[in-house]
Order: structure tokens, then sequence, then C-alpha cells
């Protein structure tokens, strides 16, 4: 089957840095789908472990966790998927990635998907669909109210998490939503979005939010290192404040004096740990679906990088080091 991987740890100009490949078919065993995917997205992650995560001397690593595709295999112990079924999902990151075309992953991690959006359109929602439902409403809760606020400031809100999160707060919650974002066009695209307020991360945050209230949540996606202590100024006492990118420092004693609870969130945890709620994710899943065929939702696709193959991905890659994407890159089918 055809596949892009790399072998080596190299800056996403250099030759090898992702390269077309052909692989064995892989046979699903226990709970897995073979998947035939038809198209992927590439997260910020995908950039993280090609710079970071060296395969074993000979040996290939494929990147890519978003895909939509089709079942075509299952393994004995499969209960909620038949082969020919429509399915989404954002993968593992113990395992070989979607940047095939056969994929095997763990039933309990995969929705249907959605019927109204084609193959593009679903590929670029699971990974940061589930990012964004654990960090509001399981990590961050939400729901119970922080007294005295009813507000939250998502930063980076152009950037693929941030571009639902402002969907999921606006349509599920009451919260007032604050989003950040610095450019004309990611101004446009965050208020086209949901969000109330857009105010600019290019500038110092704590200011500009005063004038709208001090949010009882704070969702950083992006550069956390360069607004914390902002954040800690800016925050509720008692808020929440939530993160999903690695500074590399996070000096937490700012939020003693405000009682602020601070909570990391990593989509992979579940399937890395098959921790016993790990069926949650499909189950979500499945709910996004819902949500995006009722008119509740829609997807977050900012560009369509054509065919799934290595000088494409890389084009991707580059973009997304570059801090500029807006939305999600999708590529879609094998040349």
């Amino acid at each position: 089957m055809h596949a892009v991987g790399y072998q080596d740890s190299l800056p996403i100009d250099a030759e090898a840095a992702l390269v077309d490949i052909t692989l064995p078919k892989p046979v699903p065993t226990g709970r897995d789908l073979l998947v035939q995917v038809h198209a992927v997205s590439v997260n910020p992650v995908d950039t993280k472990v090609r710079k970071r995560a060296r395969p074993e001397h000979g040996n290939w690593t494929v990147l890519g966790y978003d895909a939509a595709g089709v079942v075509t295999a299952i393994g004995p112990e499969v209960t909620l998927f038949q082969p020919g079924d429509p399915v989404f999902y954002a993968g593992d990151m113990t395992r070989q990635g979607t940047n095939a075309e056969l994929h095997l992953v763990d039933e309990r991690i995969v929705g249907h998907k959605p019927k109204s959006l084609d193959w593009a359109q679903a590929a670029a929602l699971p990974l940061t669909a589930i990012t964004a439902w654990e960090a509001l409403f399981e990590r961050l809760d939400v729901r119970r109210p922080v007294p005295g606020t009813a507000s939250i400031l998502i930063i980076g809100g152009a950037g693929g998490v941030s571009s639902i999160t402002i969907q999921l707060a606006r349509q599920l919650t009451g919260l007032s939503v604050i989003a950040t974002a610095s450019r004309p066009e990611t101004r446009t695209w965050v208020q086209d979005l949901g969000a109330h307020h857009v105010v600019n991360h290019a500038q110092p945050l704590a200011d500009q939010v005063a004038d709208l209230g001090a949010p009882g949540f704070v969702f950083s996606t992006t550069n956390t290192d360069k607004h914390v202590s902002d954040i800690a100024r800016l925050i509720a006492p008692q808020g929440r404040f939530g993160l999903i990118d690695d500074p590399p420092a996070l000096d937490v004693i700012p939020f003693k004096r405000k009682s602020v609870s601070v909570h990391w969130e990593l989509m992979f945890t579940r399937p890395m740990f098959k921790t016993t709620d790990m069926s949650a994710q499909g189950e979500l899943l499945n709910e996004v679906a819902r949500l995006v065929d009722d008119g509740t939702i829609r997807t977050t696709l900012g560009e369509n990088f054509g065919l799934i193959n290595a000088a494409n991905l890389k084009r991707a890659h580059a973009l997304i080091e570059s801090g500029r994407a807006r939305g999600k890159i999708v590529l879609e089918g094998f040349s």
C-alpha cells in the first residue's frame, strides 16, 4: 500500500523529511478496524513528532492522526462497526499513522462520519473536536460556573483546536466567548465561528480583556509561555485555566493567590493508556457528527492541499510550522 513516512528527524525542507513509500497491508486483530483512508488532516502534533521522534534504524514512521474513510475489514472482537461503514477518527500516538492507504484503529475511538460532510470536511474535525470537547467539558468543566463571571478566553482563536472550541462554547454553553486573533483574515474567521469578542494576542492581553470583565475560564492553545503572566492577571478568582501546548517552563505560583486550577488536555491520553473510558471518544465523535448534521456546528477545514503524498504533506507541515495556518489543512486521495 502507498504511504508517507520518515526515517530521520529532519527540517521540513530536507528532501528526506517525508518520503513516499510502500508498506505491507495491515491485518486487523482484536477490536481493530482496517480503514481505507480517503482524507486526512495535518495537526501541529504531526510536526512535533516528526522533529522529536526518530524511528529505530531502518524503520519507517508514518505520521497522521485525523482520517475519514471506509471500514474494509474488522478484527474478531469488533462489535460497533461493519465493513462498508464510513468513519472518522483521530488515531493513537502509539501506532502507525493515517498517512497511508490502509490504517488500523481501535473501534472505541472511532465515530460514524457526519452524513452531511464530504471526506475532506470530515477529516478536518476529529482530533480538534475531541481536544476541544475534553478541554471544555471534562478538564475545565465549563458547565460548572465560576462565581461572578460567565465568559471564556480562547487564545489562538484561528487554529484548528480553537476553531471548534469557539463553536462548541458558543452553541452548547451560555458563556460569552472571547477569542484572540492578530490578522484581519483571522479576526473575520473567529467572528464567523461565533466569537462574541476578539482581542489581539500580538499585544498584551490583560488590558484588552479588562474592559470585557474577568473570564472564569481561559483555554490556551498556543504560545502559552508568552501569555501566562497576562493570564494570571486577567483570569477571575477561582477560575480554571487549560492548555494544550508545551511551554518550556510553566510557573503556576502566580495562580495560587486566586485559587486558579490548571488543567492540561491531551486527547491521546485515553488510547495511549487504554483507559477504561476509552470508548468515550467514539461516543463523543458520534455526538459531534450529530451536531454537524443538524447544523449546530460546522467543519473547520481551512485549505485542501490535494493528494496525500510527501510533497503536499511537506507543504502542510511547513505552513503549520510558520504559525500562519487558519483552520485545518486537509489532503484527500492517493496518487
